[in-house]
This record gives C-alpha cells, sequence and structure tokens, in this order.
C-alpha cells in the first residue's frame, strides 16, 4: 500500500482528489492538510510514502515543503503538483528535492501513475513543461534580487523596501535596476511580471 500525503489549499480540490485516490487499490491517503506549515508537521507524523504538493499555499509552499521534507523525511518522495505550470518553479521542484511535477489539467490516471513511478524511483516531469523550462533556461536572479522585486510587487517605496529588508535605499536601487536588467523589463513592474511568469519568484 502506498501512502500519500495530500497538501491542496482549495478544499474542494483536496477533497476530490482523497475520494479519486482511495479509490484504487494500491493507495491509502493518510493525511489532507491544506497549509504548507501543516504539510510538515503531517508527514513527520504519518510517514507517508508520497507527498503530493500544491505550490501555492498559505503557511509555506509546497517549494519550502518539499526542501524540509528532503531534510527532515528524506524517504518520502515528493510530487509537485500545480495550476501554475511555470519553467521556473519546475526548476525550483527539482533543485528542492522533488521527484516530479504536474499540472493539475491532466487526468487523474496521470497523477495516479506518477505516485507509483516517483516511489520506484524515477522522476516523473510533465513534458511539455521540461521543454519550456529548457527554453528559458535558469533562473537569472539572486536570492536578494528576489527578496527586493518580491517586496516591490505591492507597489512598495524603495523606502518601503529598504525598511522591510533592513537594507539601505541606494542597494534597493541596485537590485532593483539588476533585476530589470535581467528579466528583460522596462521597469520595476514589468520585472516583476516576468519573472512571476517564469516562475523565478
Amino acid at each position: 500500500m502506498i501512502r500519500v500525503l495530500l497538501a491542496e489549499d482549495q478544499g474542494m480540490m483536496r477533497g476530490a482528489l482523497t475520494l479519486l485516490l482511495g479509490l484504487k487499490d494500491d493507495i491509502e491517503v493518510v493525511a489532507e492538510v491544506g497549509d504548507g506549515a501543516e504539510a510538515v508537521t503531517a508527514a513527520l507524523r504519518t510517514r507517508p510514502d508520497v507527498a503530493v504538493l500544491d505550490i501555492e499555499m498559505p503557511g509555506r509552499s509546497g517549494l519550502d515543503v518539499a526542501a524540509d521534507l528532503r531534510r527532515d523525511l528524506p524517504a518520502c518522495k515528493v510530487l509537485i503538483v500545480t495550476t501554475f505550470g511555470r519553467p521556473g518553479y519546475l526548476r525550483r521542484a527539482m533543485e528542492a528535492g522533488a521527484s516530479g511535477f504536474l499540472v493539475k489539467d491532466g487526468p487523474i490516471e496521470d497523477l495516479v501513475d506518477a505516485i507509483r513511478r516517483v516511489l520506484t524511483g524515477a522522476q516523473v516531469v510533465d513534458p511539455a513543461l521540461a521543454a519550456a523550462a529548457l527554453s528559458v533556461g535558469a533562473n537569472p536572479l539572486t536570492v536578494r534580487e528576489r527578496d527586493v522585486l518580491t517586496a516591490a510587487a505591492d507597489g512598495a517605496t524603495v523606502a518601503d523596501i529598504a525598511l522591510r529588508l533592513h537594507l539601505s535605499e541606494s542597494t534597493v536601487r541596485n537590485y532593483l535596476s539588476a533585476a530589470i536588467g535581467k528579466t528583460g523589463a522596462r521597469n520595476r513592474i514589468e520585472a516583476v511580471g516576468t519573472a512571476r511568469h517564469n516562475g523565478w519568484l
């Protein structure tokens, strides 16, 4: 029996997936949670074979949870299932230790097959997304540039960002300028949009 943890913040989707996976003779959903922080706690408590994680959840993202599980529960395979098929997300998921990455618009049988395959040590990646990730290339932004762009996303001023990140205003301007240049944008709003579209933030 394959023991599965399901972390999905949308209650209806979580319930439907739990029900459909539970119909399989070889799969048992041992925990279902709607929050990233809860996912780590539940995984440590139930010790699943496979954790199926959404990327965007309250508390901690699926990418954060994947990294936590690689450190704290290395025997657990991680499968990212998301609405957002962004190339940068795929790269970040693999760097965080995920064994698979699927987009939610596929049939449930694809998810079932992926759960079975990652347990055998295989890597399972949506083929179209893999091709897109190769064409986009690696995330060009440094950690600090990502922090500054993320802080700028809500329209914060340079002074606000500097205060929030404990940086000088000139340093914030330098990071914003570098991020704008690396994303090929005309301004920071475009830079945020491009970085989000590619899954770099």
